[in-house]
């Protein structure tokens, strides 16, 4: 009988032993044997050892049951679920819809020396906590240290809540009907505005009553529900991008009960919910990427390959950009073998390659690479790294984007010139401005009513003030936007990490972990606007034994062991989806 894991429950893949292997029986025994003691002992895996009696952890204090779901290098996972109503502002008697629910997932993993819990949100609007906390929360955990219970959960419309939001009723729809061209604002906005036409139609009438209630304030609700699950009045919180919308919304509406909120690069929420079409997230894209040509010819072509193309950073970037105006204008077509074959298009390039690549500088080396190799007459790396598309199984990130904001003909211009005319100045911000252009489009037919009455405001006063962390740099979250909500929560504090990237998390600096750490364990902040320096380099360096320097030494080790775990982290680190602000 097969094994059934919770939702959202990841599982490492397991080699298959060839059948033909003789003399099985015997180790099996003893394997078996084994496994019985250690389960009996340590009372691991009850779901592996007692599949007809699975064993329920309590915990004093907490009104839910868990139940151990995987295992992450030797630390037990734990899920649990809750149900939330539709319309978490609204009574029963005042809102008869109430008596629906939405299924959200929790997953947990413990501390020996915790006794409060530690909520994550690593970002989207769409990401999930399951994925961000089996594949990166031991790394996260170290960070941190040990006195928090790191505890996530996939907010209402995500991944394994139920229902997930979606625009379709099946996956093999969604392939059909799911993209659309978006790749020059003046030729492709006729064929998007027609699209979004029926997008903002499909949407609500899949999700029925659903639709209007998958929100960032509806989960900022949630988030309360889940506290009181596990039985904790003060909200301890670590958000990601996405995450920092969702961490300001929940301080604005539940100040008294914020008690340690950390909001890492942060997107400007009143243009997210009050914004039409301006917007400053994209002022420091290009500087990002400017960072990158910067970066690369600051090192030997050994290390970053494009080094050897030009002898500055304003030369090695007219090479590129005038390389990726060429593939714009003529597609490389591509044969590998019968089976790998295809055309490589600047969009593949230019956003599942470079843009990217602006999220973490991790991935800078193989892209320097790539592009060599692509402007030496090579593109089969590109090709094998770039040609991919965005497999998604679902609509959240349209449903909280265009939920949360103003849509609709009372903020949107409804004449397709006319919209393409207001939004032109904001697209042409950045060399990378077209790869949002169908949402506005979106939000222009988006009729759903907007069920939510959150208004951002200046000067909250919150049970404790805000710690906000920033990169110098961030393509899509700039170092502003921590100002603007360094000016809205009062007495908070901005930690700025000098350098390129997107979150804390995407570089390499223990500076910022200490500030981090002395925050959510004592409430210590800064006194004044902080900065961090960066530890680690973005093209590493090769010695005359061809060795690499990847490391910084610290002498303290604990501070040697939080500077292993982010550079583990970074390599890691993975945005699915970027945000659209």
């Amino acid at each position: 009988m097969e094994k059934k894991l919770l939702p959202g429950v990841v599982t490492r893949k397991r080699e298959r032993r060839d059948p033909r292997l003789k003399n099985w029986a015997l180790p099996s025994i003893w394997t078996l044997f084994v496994l019985l003691i250690l389960c009996n002992h340590y009372n691991l895996y009850p779901k592996s050892c007692h599949r007809h009696s699975p064993k329920f952890l309590k915990y004093t204090g907490e009104h839910i049951t868990w139940e151990p779901c995987g295992d992450l290098y030797g630390k037990s996972l734990e899920c649990s679920s809750i149900e939330v109503p539709i319309d978490q502002f609204a009574t029963e008697k005042q809102n008869p819809i109430n008596s629906k629910n939405f299924v959200i997932p929790l997953i947990r993993l413990r501390s020996e020396n915790a006794t409060q819990n530690l909520l994550l949100n690593p970002g989207g609007p769409g990401a999930s906590g399951f994925e961000l906390l089996y594949h990166r929360g031991d790394l996260l955990q170290t960070i941190l240290g040990s006195g928090f219970h790191l505890l996530t959960f996939d907010p209402r419309g995500v991944n394994s809540s139920t229902p997930a939001a979606s625009c379709y009723l099946d996956a093999k729809t969604r392939q059909e009907q799911s993209h659309i061209r978006a790749r020059d604002a003046v030729v492709d906005s006729p064929d998007i505005y027609a699209w979004a036409h029926n997008f903002a139609k499909a949407c609500p009438e899949t999700m029925g009553d659903y639709a209007p209630y998958i929100n960032t304030p509806q989960t900022a609700a949630d988030m309360n529900s889940i506290l009181d699950a596990v039985g904790q009045k003060d909200m301890i919180y670590w958000g990601f991008s996405y995450g920092t919308l969702l961490g300001q919304t929940y301080a604005g509406l539940f100040p008294e009960r914020s008690k340690r909120v950390v909001i890492d690069v942060v997107a400007d929420q009143f243009v997210w919910y009050e914004g039409v079409g301006e917007s400053d997230a994209f002022i420091d894209t290009d500087k990002v990427l400017g960072g990158f040509f910067d970066e690369c010819m600051k090192v030997e072509a050994d290390s970053c390959a494009l080094a050897s193309l030009a002898t500055s950073k304003e030369e090695l970037s007219e090479i590129v950009l005038a390389f990726m105006d060429k593939i714009r204008h003529k597609p490389i077509d591509v044969y590998i073998n019968n089976t790998v074959y295809g055309i490589l298009t600047y969009e593949k390039v230019w956003y599942n390659g470079v843009f990217k690549a602006l999220y973490n500088s991790v991935r800078w080396p193989p892209l320097a690479q790539n592009i060599y190799s692509l402007i030496q007459g090579n593109a089969t790396p590109a090709f094998l790294a770039y040609n991919t598309g965005q497999e998604l199984n679902g609509e959240s990130y349209e449903f909280i984007t265009l939920n949360d904001g103003l849509t609709g003909p009372s903020y949107w211009l409804q004449d397709i010139d006319a919209l393409l005319a207001q939004i032109t100045p904001w697209l042409n911000t950045s060399l990378f401005g077209a790869l949002f252009l169908t949402i506005f489009y979106q939000k222009q037919q988006w009729r759903v009513p907007r069920t939510h009455l959150y208004v951002p405001r200046q000067g909250v006063e919150t049970a404790h003030p805000l710690l906000i962390m920033s990169t110098t740099y961030d393509p899509v979250c700039p170092l502003v936007s921590a100002r603007v909500a360094n000016e809205a929560f009062a007495g908070s504090r901005v930690v700025e990490i000098e350098g390129y990237g997107h979150c804390s998390v995407t570089l390499s600096s223990v500076c910022a972990a200490k500030h981090l750490r002395a925050f959510l364990y004592e409430g210590k902040l800064p006194g004044e606007y902080t900065r961090c320096k960066v530890d680690s380099a973005y093209f590493v360096s090769h010695d005359e034994t061809g060795r690499t320097a990847a490391q910084t030494y610290f002498e303290d080790p604990e501070d040697q062991k939080i500077h292993l775990a982010q550079l583990e982290l970074m390599a890691g680190w993975e945005f699915t989806r970027p945000i659209m602000w």
